[in-house]
């Protein structure tokens, strides 16, 4: 069982590329980020960021300058310190994920089950694959577990998506 300090309580997602979402991306990162809340390792590395930091911890994840920007604030709400994260290893992952949720939006509409669940286990692989790289990239900064590492990597690719 992890800490109770060693998780998120809140999130903000800031992309000044949208004005709004279209439902379903809308419907998708309320979802990720009540599941994100609710129920999330989120542990701060003191290699990284220092000692004496408790949480749990506020994040405000935006795009700044090419880069993932992810905020964290403490329980005292004092600046923890940020995360500037390349998209680059993430890149293709995001467009073909892009490409893979396209598809299974359009197959839901007219499809049989058999090709939409088809089509979702790719989208599922593929976010799998980019929660993966998440970690990996994350790895000596914050530690997360599969779950919290997925709704992140949701929210940055609802980042990814202009108007």
């Amino acid at each position: 069982m992890f800490n109770s300090n060693q998780k998120i309580s809140s999130v903000t997602l800031h992309n000044s590329g949208v004005i709004r979402y279209q439902p379903h991306i809308q419907k998708e990162i309320e979802i990720a980020i009540h599941d994100l809340v609710e129920k999330n390792y989120f542990k701060p590395q003191p290699s990284f960021f220092g000692e004496g930091h408790i949480g749990p911890y506020d994040i405000r994840v935006f795009v700044h300058e090419g880069r993932v920007i992810i905020d964290i604030s403490g329980q005292d709400k004092a600046k923890l310190g940020e995360l500037a994260l390349s998209v680059r290893p993430l890149k293709k992952v995001i467009k073909e994920y892009f490409v893979v949720c396209e598809n299974y939006y359009e197959a839901t509409k007219k499809a049989s089950p058999e090709k939409i669940e088809a089509i979702d286990f790719g989208r599922r692989a593929l976010h799998n694959d980019g929660s993966d790289r998440l970690k990996t990239l994350l790895f000596d900064k914050v530690g997360l577990d599969d779950n919290t590492a997925r709704r992140l990597f949701t929210l940055i690719c609802a980042l990814h998506i202009r108007a």
